[in-house]
């Protein structure tokens, strides 16, 4: 099993993916950046770190490899303990652990886990085929300084240009502003004729619709009878769960084969380590949730267990 490639697949889609009893792998976003002296230009990212300190199963990993390999969730959990106690052999032993697109662990002087992680992957999908580039410098001032240089070694003279003198022209343009005027205003008055005879025309017409509105009367002769509907909603503080799932979507497929297997099945929220839990049943009666419980633990799901919690 190729651990580092589950890893990597999660990463970007989740902020944290805990290796059971190892460390936990983080990103955090980084912002694009421009360097002065080189002119490139660094697309945003997701910056990667390890922290040792992080080593409680929260269920993401195994679930995953779980789903990818049609495996039980048990089995996976196992293969990766298996995987991990092997990765911990071989750095007491002083050797370098290269992850692939993840990067380099290694023991330092202390015991402790150093890492060195990868710089050839982005995990940030908003960048998605963004790469580092390398912009020319731009040299605005050298261009300013040669203009300024042309306009003072040529200046600019405007001559005016000498036309002769045609009354005519004078008494003519006046005629056409007079005619313009005069049919502008002609064209105004009968443009408001048409807009009050539409006025009058429109509110008529809805005069003579609301009456009609008023007038018409709906009558049922033969109604539907009315039609009562009884749903059982689940109640009980007594639950038999079936599974937790990282991903919402595999929730609502364990329900849906449940309830085909004819239990009355639910998702009862989202506990605090960030998991949709799927219930067999909810019971009011704690006698009756055990005795259940065992049933389902003969015949059906030896791992079911029983969860007392109050919901809102």
């Amino acid at each position: 099993m190729q651990l580092e490639t589950y890893i990597s697949d999660l990463l970007y889609r989740y902020d944290c993916v805990i290796v059971p009893h190892f460390g936990a792998f983080l990103t955090h976003r980084v912002s694009a950046k421009v360097h002065e002296t080189t002119h490139s230009f660094y697309p945003p990212k997701k910056a990667l770190s390890f922290n040792e300190q992080l080593q409680n199963n929260d269920g993401l990993l195994a679930n995953y490899i779980a789903e990818i390999e049609k495996i039980p969730y048990q089995v996976a959990v196992e293969k990766v303990a298996k995987q991990v106690k092997a990765i911990k052999s071989y750095l007491i032993e002083g050797e370098t652990i290269a992850l692939h697109n993840i990067g380099d662990l290694i023991l330092n002087t202390e015991g402790k886990i150093n890492f060195e992680p990868s710089h050839h992957i982005n995990y940030l999908t908003d960048a998605f085929g963004l790469s580092q580039l390398t912009s020319s410098n731009i040299t605005r001032e050298v261009y300013k300084e040669q203009v300024e240089e042309l306009e003072d070694t040529i200046p600019l003279t405007i001559t005016p240009e000498t036309r002769k003198t045609r009354p005519y022209l004078k008494y003519a343009a006046i005629a056409l502003i007079a005619l313009t005027l005069g049919g502008f205003t002609a064209s105004n008055y009968y443009v408001n004729q048409i807009e009050s005879h539409n006025e009058l025309a429109q509110d008529e017409a809805n005069q003579q619709l609301d009456a009609r509105v008023q007038e018409a009367t709906f009558i049922i002769d033969n109604p539907l009878p009315a039609v009562t509907l009884t749903v059982e909603k689940p109640t009980g503080n007594y639950h038999i769960v079936a599974g937790a799932f990282r991903i919402e979507a595999n929730s609502d497929k364990k329900v849906k084969q449940l309830r085909d297997k004819g239990f009355k099945a639910r998702k009862i929220g989202v506990n605090r380590y960030g998991l949709h839990e799927v219930v067999y049943s909810s019971h009011t009666d704690r006698v009756e949730a055990l005795n259940t419980l065992r049933t389902i633990k003969r015949t059906h799901n030896r791992d079911a267990w029983l969860l007392v919690k109050a919901l809102d």
